[in-house]
């Protein structure tokens, strides 16, 4: 399964936890809003080409 995590405020302990778990099993991708050179356009194409999505 592909998931995927938004951080809308950066790294924090929880999402870092849950994710590691997602990772032993899942096809996982990260994606930190608060990075300055973030591709809106390729946020779109991992949102719908993900099984599923989380935003933390």
């Amino acid at each position: 399964m592909k998931i995927l995590h938004i951080l809308n405020d950066g790294p924090a302990d929880l999402p870092e936890r849950i994710i590691a778990v997602h990772r032993e099993q899942h096809d996982v991708r990260v994606v930190d809003l608060t990075q300055k050179d973030l591709s809106y356009d390729a946020l779109i194409d991992d949102i719908f080409s993900s099984d599923k999505v989380i935003s933390w």
